[in-house]
């Protein structure tokens, strides 16, 4: 590894997140290693578009594993060691946790352990940077969701997951001295975002003239935070002055209302949203408000991408990809 070149692994890097870091930090002359099992929660084929351009990048690496697997992860650590690991590997969704609970734990509680015990002969160098939700606040209403809160109260096996692999973290830092930030990450959306989220699944259907399901009466609110902010906030994290255990929120602290994302998409498609009203859904929470001074003053955060200018720019990604088959 040459002078002032970060050597960094992503766990689940060939995602929505992931493939944006890579993409960051590949251009900024990082070495990148990358292990992801292409699961099929969603068409695998759209991850592999997403990796397809770094394939010919001799400092990207990429390794088909899932972090459960011990042998897998030897064959990503092999690549090392590594100067941070960004941990998004992880079940996500809330309602299809509902269903499999047990998975949902498997993969994001035990998976977890195995990575913490492939990063911990290097504990000195390396620093973990793990992907949260804002999921772990529970069912709230009002006031900004505060690092400092109680989340004893989740509402969904995934919530709960991620709670407890704060707690893991929390406990592993302890005992050895790792190195470790949480970033309680809120709504998430952009280009490459997952297609079973609801602006992209909002988006295709308005797209065809098809009904777009609303669960409650519309008046939910959510952080929705463009992903460019969030790579930028991760890049801080992994470099701030800081070697103990913390938590912070990246979100944009301006919640958007579900009706009001839905007019937005509108607006950027052309068309208009043929909506169906629905009860409210168990696992799904209100109302979702980050406090960000924690990462204002720490991470020097500042998210610079307006709600608009973000679905605009998936909405345009959206109509150049549907082209593409998969």
């Amino acid at each position: 590894m040459t002078q002032g070149k970060r050597s960094i692994l992503i766990t689940g890097g060939a995602g929505f997140i992931g493939s944006h870091l890579s993409e960051r930090f590949l251009s900024l002359g990082d070495c990148v290693t990358v292990i992801d099992n292409f699961n099929d929660f969603y068409n695998p084929l759209l991850k592999r578009r997403n990796v397809a351009a770094f394939a010919g990048n001799a400092n990207y690496n990429l390794v088909e594993g899932d972090i459960r697997n011990s042998e897998d992860l030897d064959r990503a650590f092999s690549h090392g060691p590594f100067d941070v690991v960004i941990h998004l590997a992880a079940m996500a969704g809330v309602r299809p946790s509902l269903e499999q609970p047990a998975y949902y734990f498997d993969v994001n509680v035990n998976g977890t352990q195995k990575l913490l015990d492939h990063i911990l002969p290097t504990v000195e160098r390396t620093r973990l940077v793990f992907a949260s939700s804002s999921s772990v606040y529970g069912e709230r209403a009002g006031e900004p969701f505060k690092e400092t809160d109680r989340v004893c109260e989740p509402i969904s096996p995934y919530a709960a997951s991620k709670a407890s692999n704060e707690l893991q973290l929390y406990a592993c830092h302890y005992a050895t001295g790792l190195a470790v930030t949480c970033l309680r990450f809120f709504t998430v959306f952009g280009p490459r975002q997952r297609p079973d989220l609801a602006i992209h699944k909002f988006c295709h259907l308005i797209d065809a003239g098809k009904p777009v399901e609303l669960f409650g009466d519309g008046s939910t609110r959510r952080d929705y935070t463009f992903v460019g902010d969030i790579v930028s906030g991760i890049e801080s994290a992994m470099s701030y002055d800081f070697k103990g255990y913390d938590i912070i929120n990246l979100g944009r602290s301006e919640p958007v209302g579900l009706l009001e994302m839905v007019q937005a998409l509108e607006r950027h498609l052309g068309k208009k949203a043929d909506i169906v009203f629905k009860p409210m859904q168990v696992g799904d929470v209100p109302y979702t408000y980050a406090d960000i001074s924690h990462a204002r003053q720490v991470l020097g955060y500042s998210p610079v991408t307006s709600f608009d200018e973000g679905v605009r720019r998936f909405v345009e990604w959206f109509k150049e990809s549907r082209a593409v088959p998969v």
